[in-house]
């Protein structure tokens, strides 16, 4: 009998186990429509260079360079920003799950770049894990589908760590192939920088306020593009946390 009883408890056991592994997840707080707070994500960073190709150089740059432009667009439009990183260091996924998660009233949007072993490939994507992350993730989509030759990839769901794991509304945000020729070379230019977070800008700011609200612009001053001794980009200098 001890034994039967100790069969069924571990069946037990096995059973909601697989019923934990299995549920739908959800993010444990809709903020979609009320968060004051951006958690700025950019992609990799230090011994973490993502992807590197020869016309967009390394994901971990221009991920930075775009997360500080669009952290400074936020901030521009009345939002308490936070960055993951704000320089070429290595932040694990576990403590970007807990910067975003340590926030109140919040959303979580993740900045990288693309890379296929098909040159050819290129366009952008949006993914998000939960529902109540779907229509920030179309939003944002639907924004970068306005930039010149843009090409739709499509709003996927995915079960990265980052999206999975988040408290609240958390998004990624693939901004083009740098393994595409055209792309890649984009991804190296400050204006096309300028661009995509731009866009991501006004997707936020009208996924918060509503259409017609945002005061961003693409044109910014001449000097506020820094160059290497080379003559190309890198990203800006570090913002002030908010």
């Amino acid at each position: 009998m001890p034994r039967l009883i100790s069969r069924a408890l571990a069946i037990g056991l096995v059973a909601l186990l697989a019923a934990c592994a299995t549920a739908p997840k959800t993010a444990k707080k809709n903020t979609s429509k009320t968060f004051t707070t951006v958690v700025v994500d950019a992609g990799h960073g230090g011994k973490d260079s993502g992807a590197y190709r020869r016309y967009g150089g390394a994901e971990k740059r221009a991920t930075l360079d775009v997360a500080k432009r669009l952290e400074r667009k936020l901030h521009e439009s009345e939002l308490k920003t936070v960055m993951t990183r704000c320089s070429d260091v290595f932040i694990s996924l576990d403590e970007r799950v807990a910067i975003e998660n340590s926030q109140k009233n919040a959303i979580f949007v993740s900045i990288h770049f693309n890379d296929a072993r098909r040159r050819g490939i290129h366009g952008y994507e949006t993914y998000y894990h939960s529902v109540d992350s779907s229509e920030l993730a179309n939003r944002i989509q639907s924004k970068l589908m306005t930039i010149p030759h843009s090409a739709n990839r499509g709003v996927h769901t995915a079960n990265f760590r980052v999206l999975r794991l988040a408290y609240y509304p958390a998004v990624l945000v693939e901004c083009g192939f740098l393994s595409n020729r055209s792309e890649g070379n984009e991804a190296r230019e400050w204006e096309y920088r300028e661009l995509l977070a731009d866009r991501i800008a006004e997707a936020i700011v009208e996924q918060r306020y509503g259409p017609g609200v945002y005061g961003g612009s693409t044109q910014v001053a001449a000097q506020s593009q820094p160059q290497t001794s080379s003559g190309g980009t890198d990203p800006a200098p570090a913002p002030v946390h908010h």
